[in-house]
């Protein structure tokens, strides 16, 4: 099963900043999943903040953190097979995802590794200089709302798997 990830965090990486909201999408069912989180350290930066739409007073008031990894994998778990975990950042969405699933004693569903869109429509078009390019092939608007933007890369990837690029 192949699921496209979008994260949101006030800060670059995990443990030091926090993830601030996550969204998934399964591709073949296009079903997602949202949810807030509520920061595990006093580090922000505003400027994160400020691109994902929240001040750090509205995510003081998120769900706590285990709860919504909890209700992440309990969702996640509802589809079968292997999980492959796609995202326009791999890098970065990645990491918070695996941090915070290891952080509440929760087995990464997604294993170790992870896929990244733009790479792989390069490969699909032979220009290694086109890893943006995938992006006109979204629908939803990116907003920086972690589904929103979860959704639209995964409008973005059914139609790079297809051919229509």
């Amino acid at each position: 099963m192949n699921f496209v990830v979008d994260v949101e965090a006030d800060g670059p990486c995990p443990g030091l900043y926090s993830m601030v909201s996550i969204g998934v999408v399964e591709l073949s069912t296009m079903k997602g999943f949202y949810n807030t989180l509520k920061p595990i350290s006093d580090h922000y930066q505003e400027d994160a903040l400020k691109a994902c739409n929240f001040t750090r007073q509205e995510t003081l008031k998120f769900d706590d953190s285990n709860i919504a990894m909890t209700r992440l994998n309990d969702w996640l778990n509802n589809f079968y097979g292997n999980k492959v975990f796609w995202s326009d950042n791999n890098g970065f969405d990645w990491q918070f995802v695996n941090y915070y699933f290891h952080l509440y004693d929760i087995k990464n569903p997604f294993g170790f590794s992870s896929r990244r869109i733009g790479d792989y429509y390069c490969g699909r078009v032979n220009d290694l200089s086109a890893n943006r390019k995938w992006k006109k092939l979204r629908k939803t608007k990116h907003t920086h709302n972690a589904l929103d933007d979860a959704m639209g890369n995964a409008e973005a990837l059914k139609q790079i798997m297809k051919g229509n690029y």
